[in-house]
């Protein structure tokens, strides 16, 4: 590259570089043209790591500088008008003012980067959707910073043992040194959670750290407390913070690069900061070990599988060139289609496309009946319009005409459910209905909303008759713990998923309905949106049995969403739960219809008899179906939907109510273990005041044994609400059989009445749990359940 300026073309766009030969890093004489080099021959490895999250660099004009005279530096978060029109730009609002970013896509914009010698990327955890709008994390971070006196190999010891811990709830971690001082600890995540929810978890977790290695770890971020430690930052998963990005160069003295590694690496006693040379040429040999975590880059054209099933010139159906932009429409279209079956095509505008259903059914015009809805591939926004003759010996062959088309108003859209009103200008749809397009397993139903104002009154579900109703209660069936081993011949077993809630026994004859937990306990009141939806179906005289869940925006169960509508008995406290969380009621047994116990019948019957009784309403009462497949395959997918594990049940097994039986194995990802709540230990620093941590034990033959503490997976909310419940079962004495003289010490006694569950490693040589994490108060139990799984 000659000193004077040139454009040249990378990546199919066009760029003018200047001053190519500039030192950048004085001390090592490497120059602009070698950091844009880098850049260059790095973008396939270090692009996914920025794809879709929006980039802050930090600039050093003049170069970094040296030991005694630092490069002048600064932070720049708006793209300014002067880079180049195809680098992608969304704009974010800020308290104060609105900041255009970029994202960076190709290596022409890493060029770009490298030519105004922005040396850091620096991105958030989350990334941005297609419109611009920020999206949940999908990763946390831990930055290891060694403070005076330490070091890369202490850095490298926390992080081991935080790989430990994240592993212990599922977590795969993976370190990166960060090519300054210490080394940054990633783990994926589901997306499930909020900034705010991943933040104070990261800072639970580094508190963790700091009571595991009390002589090496400091979660506070005074300069005084950091000699000889190493500073766990758990900041950087805060929505407004940014963390080096995987592969991107440093400011530092010499041209180092936030590299990822592997295990093996950190355990090699000369591990040190990688050049941006060294990393070059061990990427032309490695994978990247961070990979896995980026999961696919969304492709920027959703016409891609549409343009491959058609031909423009054999079929009239529009195919246009180029990717959809994003789009705020509202138009919907029913397109009429009589292809190879007759089907409805219902579309809807979104985020640039036409998101399509094929609706064997129709629209439904009752609520009570839901139809099938199959998604198929996204449209052009040209097709509303759309109506003709698709030649025969072409995809989707037949007449398609227009049957309704319009506006719609949207209430919610998510992966898994989208609830829109519709008003149409041809005159098919009635009024302005509204529907609920919800996800079941593969396919879709679509729901007919009814509309409350116009709805006739409905009997309200009779409460009074629960007393009555529990006479009928059946214990459930209870699981045994196992593993895939104890499954001698897997034909002989159908698998279901582990559903993450309360058992719940369901008592209906029509319009008086009870709900029931494992040891009877009445929890109707609870649940009014269940009992409604079971009211609907008018069953006479049945018993269902399955397991209440709150489903996250993800559709997984999540138990910590569940303990806000555990326990509640007032009416206006169990609606306005309600509203805040929705409970769903997952079926999977039926063990009397119509009056009939079926609970000596065998399990596929039993399975027969529940789908022929036609319970799924697609929202609130849900029939999972049993898993086609083998076991592993039931395990995997079981981990990919972010679910407790798998259930095992022998295909001839009778109903054996409340007996742990072998006919019925819990295969579980993650070990879980019920626990009694003896005490606790006041907290300090930030939970000065309140509780620290909790005291656990497992009854046993000689009273209650002390199974260890755990301090973190709480929130501020559940500090409180526990701090609350505990504080009237205080008492003077410990309720332990025996407890370390450690834990003695400012403990807080309190007599043992409230169950709760934690998720933990495995069990110390001491018989403690290690690495606990708290899941919540179990309501639904009694201490007299608990029992060592």
């Amino acid at each position: 590259m000659a000193d004077a300026p040139q454009t040249v073309s990378i990546a199919g766009h066009r760029l003018r570089l200047t001053n190519p030969d500039k030192v950048i890093y004085p001390l090592t004489g490497t120059t602009k043209a070698e950091v844009i080099h880098y850049y260059v021959e790095i973008a396939p490895i270090l692009l996914p790591h920025l794809a879709d999250r929006l980039t802050t660099r930090k600039r050093w004009v003049n170069g970094v500088g040296s030991t005694d005279k630092p490069g002048e530096v600064f932070f720049e978060k708006n793209l300014p008008d002067s880079a180049p029109s195809w680098i992608r730009r969304v704009a974010v609002e800020h308290s104060k003012d609105t900041k255009e970013y970029p994202v960076f896509t190709s290596a022409a914009a890493l060029a770009w980067a490298g030519q105004v010698a922005a040396i850091e990327l620096h991105v958030p955890q989350w990334k941005v959707n297609r419109r611009g709008t920020p999206q949940n994390p999908d990763r946390l971070v831990l930055d290891l910073d060694p403070g005076p006196g330490a070091g890369l190999p202490e850095c490298a010891e926390v992080a081991r043992v935080a790989r430990q811990m994240l592993q212990d709830i599922g977590l795969d971690a993976v370190p990166v040194t960060s090519g300054s001082k210490g080394i940054h600890l990633y783990a994926g995540l589901d997306g499930s959670q909020d900034s705010h929810y991943i933040n104070a978890f990261a800072k639970e977790l580094a508190k963790a750290l700091e009571s595991e290695l009390p002589d090496l770890v400091v979660s506070d971020m005074k300069k005084s407390l950091r000699k000889d430690k190493v500073l766990v930052d758990w900041s950087q998963n805060n929505a407004s913070k940014t963390t080096i990005a995987p592969y991107s160069l440093r400011g530092t003295l010499e041209p180092n690069v936030a590299t990822p590694r592997t295990w093996k690496e950190l355990d090699d006693p000369n591990l040190s900061q990688l050049s941006f040379e060294e990393v070059l040429a061990r990427m032309k040999k490695r994978k990247d070990p961070m990979a896995h975590l980026v999961g696919p880059t969304p492709s920027t054209d959703r016409l891609v599988e549409y343009r491959a099933k058609r031909d423009g010139s054999k079929t009239p159906e529009p195919v246009p060139i180029g990717s959809p932009v994003a789009s705020d429409g509202n138009t919907f279209v029913i397109q009429e289609h009589h292809a190879s079956a007759l089907h409805w095509d219902f579309r809807l505008e979104h985020d640039g496309v036409l998101v399509s259903w094929a609706l064997p059914k129709g629209v439904p015009t009752d609520p009570s009946k839901n139809h099938l809805a199959v998604q198929t591939e996204d449209h052009p926004l040209e097709y509303a319009t759309f109506e003709g003759t698709i030649p025969k010996g072409e995809y989707g062959a037949g007449k398609s005409w227009i049957w309704d088309a319009g506006t719609y108003e949207l209430e919610k859209w998510r992966d898994d459910e989208v609830i829109v009103t519709l008003t149409g200008t041809k005159g098919e749809l009635e009024g302005a209905p509204k529907f609920a397009l919800i996800k079941t397993g593969k396919n879709w139903l679509i729901h007919l909303m009814q509309d409350k104002a116009k709805a006739p009154a409905k009997k309200a579900p009779v409460q009074k008759s629960t007393n009555s109703l529990s006479k009928k209660f059946v214990p459930p069936m209870l699981a045994t713990l196992g593993t895939p081993g104890d499954l001698e011949e897997e034909s002989d077993w159908a698998f279901e998923m582990k559903w993450d809630g309360i058992r719940a026994i369901a008592v209906v004859d029509g319009d008086d309905i009870g709900l029931f937990t494992r040891k009877g306990n009445d929890v109707t009141v609870a649940y009014p949106e269940v009992v409604a939806a079971l009211a609907e179906l008018e069953l006479n005289d049945s018993i269902l049995d399955g397991e209440i869940v709150a489903l996250n925006d993800a559709g997984a169960p999540d138990f910590g969403l569940l303990q806000q509508r555990m326990g509640l008995t007032k009416p206006a406290e169990v609606e306005a739960a309600a509203e805040r969380v929705e409970a769903t009621y997952m079926v999977f047994d039926l063990l009397a219809t119509d009056g009939q116990g079926i609970r000596n019948d065998q399990y596929v019957d039993r399975r027969a008899a529940l789908a022929k009784l036609d319970v799924d309403d697609g929202h609130t009462i849900l029939v999972p179906p049993a898993y086609e497949g083998t076991l592993a395959k039931a395990i995997a997918s079981s981990k990919k939907l972010g679910l407790e594990g798998v259930i095992a049940k022998r295909r001839e097994s009778r109903y054996v109510g409340e007996k742990r039986s072998s006919s019925w194995i819990k295969i579980k990802h993650q070990r879980m273990q019920e626990v009694v709540i003896g005490g606790w230990k006041p907290g300090t620093g930030s939970r000065g005041g309140t509780i620290g941590s909790l005291l656990l034990g497992i009854p046993g033959d000689d009273g209650l044994q002390y199974v260890g503490k755990v301090g973190t997976g709480f929130t501020q909310r559940t500090l409180e609400a526990l701090l609350k419940s505990l504080t009237p079962l205080e008492r003077k004495t410990s309720p332990f059989v025996e407890v370390p003289r450690d834990v003695e010490r400012d403990a807080r006694w309190v007599t043992p009445k409230i169950v709760g569950e934690v998720q933990f490693g495995e069990w110390t040589h001491s018989g403690n749990l290690r690495h606990p994490s708290w899941r919540g108060v179990r309501t639904d139990k009694n201490p007299a359940d608990v029992r060592l799984e």
